[in-house]
């Protein structure tokens, strides 16, 4: 996850990936590196955080994932990793 430390929808997201019992996964900070905020944009083609990726596929940002989540489709995808 493409995340910044001032972002309450990266905030939000590390919350609901909790509740989902996911711990490890690996956040990625742009704050303050315009490299790394630039290679999210380039692989995600958003330039918003947070950039969430599960697996190779990219989700979105939080109201994607809290979609899935409330479709149930969110567990399914968690499940296949």
């Amino acid at each position: 996850m493409y995340s910044s430390s001032m972002c309450g929808f990266c905030r939000a997201a590390h919350s609901l990936l909790r509740k989902k019992g996911v711990e490890d996964y690996e956040t990625i900070s742009v704050d303050g590196d315009r490299a790394t905020r630039q290679q999210m944009m380039d692989i995600s083609g958003r330039h918003t955080v947070p950039q969430i990726f599960i697996g190779e596929r990219h989700i979105g940002g939080y109201t994607d994932l809290a979609a899935l989540d409330a479709a149930g489709e969110l567990d399914e995808l968690l499940k296949a990793l």
